[in-house]
């Protein structure tokens, strides 16, 4: 059972004048095994900053992130990362970018051909095991990605705006494949999104971080996610509840847009 500790991490990004930009702030948390976490906030609360950290991309300033009673200390096949570009490699087929990871660790292809080939199945990529990842609409490609980083069989899965460059059907088919894989695998997922109706529909746990130096404003336990395992996402978001958390959320998250832009025009005059 996989534990995720963030513990009192803040983050400074040093200027070459010797002044500093305070990024993160004090940000503690835990994750218990198979939790899914989405997270927003403002531009420049340091979301993808604490992503990054997380994988170990970046050694924060204080503190530390403990999984599984280790601390982290850089990157690991433990801890998956998709991006927001499924950063494949075009040239190798489907099959070839999703036995990638295991190819690496040194399995042979008796040892992983039936797993990539479940995972082809279950992003719904079967027919498409053979062609160049080039060959793929940007919806496709984000499903390699996925098999990819589950291929590797970790025990987080980060995704940073993994949905964002698709349009808004191919969007919603993805975040219905999102949920399924989360309960099929039971791996801990956290999301960093943009878009709050995103946030409500894939948290069971949503975290909204307040502007820099970016910091937990407030958190949010949620049945959407649940609710959309086994429903028409379209469905989910008729629920009362659903439209009341997003007016909070929206006017919580755009009165800090509106404090960011007052502080702008008072550092100019």
């Amino acid at each position: 059972m996989s534990r995720l500790l963030i513990d009192d991490i803040s983050m400074r990004f040093y200027l070459p004048d010797d002044t500093f930009i305070q990024a993160l702030e004090n940000v503690t948390l835990e994750l218990k095994s198979g939790e899914l976490m989405s997270v927003l906030g403002p531009s420049g609360c340091g979301k993808t900053t604490l992503l990054n950290i997380v994988a170990g991309f970046l050694a924060p300033t204080e503190g530390k992130i403990v999984l599984n009673d280790k601390v982290v200390t850089g990157p690991n096949a433990e801890r998956g990362m998709v991006f927001q570009q499924g950063a494949l490699f075009e040239w190798m087929s489907v099959r070839d970018n999703v036995s990638f990871g295991p190819r690496m660790k040194g399995q042979s292809a008796n040892e992983y051909t039936e797993n990539v080939d479940h995972l082809l199945n279950v992003v719904g990529l079967s027919d498409f095991k053979e062609k160049a990842v080039y060959e793929l609409s940007g919806g496709m490609q984000q499903r390699v990605a996925l098999a990819r980083c589950l291929a590797n069989d970790p025990d987080v899965i980060l995704m940073d705006e993994p949905l964002g460059a698709l349009d808004a059907l191919t969007r919603e088919k993805m975040q219905g494949l999102v949920l399924k894989l989360w309960k099929e695998t039971g791996k801990t997922i956290i999301l960093i999104t943009h878009s709050v109706e995103e946030a409500l529909l894939l948290g069971e746990r949503l975290l909204v971080m307040a502007p820099r130096p970016g910091r937990i404003h407030k958190e949010y336990r949620l049945p959407f996610a649940d609710m959309g395992v086994d429903a028409d996402l379209r469905e989910v978001k008729k629920h009362p509840d659903y439209n009341l958390k997003r007016e909070e959320i929206l006017t919580m998250i755009w009165d800090m847009e509106e404090e960011i832009m007052g502080s702008k025009e008072e550092e100019k005059s």
